[in-house]
């Protein structure tokens, strides 16, 4: 049996609740668990001591018992100093997709043509101008 340590949804809608578990990890996720480890309440601030409890013992038993936490309870353990949790790296989450770079190009491109425009207009009326004023005078 795959037990895993995660979150059961509870409360209002809008207003979630939740529960941290031991489940196996082929029961639905309100449903069927084993073992209720505390809670956690999104809805407070994080500084809040109430947002997440955890019974600290019990969950080092099921871990050394092989049940496997979920990502966001993993980020639980890892702050209450019972697990640590291993650094994740996704070097291109940052990086723009490939139309966001076809936009950044093509915004490039004009503004180059522009400031060409914009230079060639800047230097022929200087050109003319001598002209005009000799003709004046």
């Amino acid at each position: 049996m795959a037990l895993s340590i995660r979150l059961a949804r509870g409360g209002a809608k809008k207003r979630p609740y939740y529960r941290i578990v031991v489940a196996d990890s082929r029961s639905p996720r309100d449903g069927r668990f084993i073992d209720k480890l505390g809670t956690y309440n999104p809805l407070l601030p994080k500084d809040s001591a109430e947002r997440i409890t955890l019974d600290a013992e019990r969950a080092k038993e099921w871990l050394v018992k092989g049940a496997q936490p979920t990502d966001r309870v993993a980020r639980f353990l890892d702050a209450a100093g019972i697990r640590p949790r291993a650094a994740r790296q996704n070097p291109t989450k940052g990086q723009p997709g490939e139309k966001a770079k076809e936009r950044t190009e093509l915004k490039a491109q004009k503004e180059a043509e522009a400031a060409e425009a914009a230079a060639e207009a800047a230097a022929a009326p200087a050109e003319a101008a001598p002209a005009e004023d000799a003709t004046e005078a």
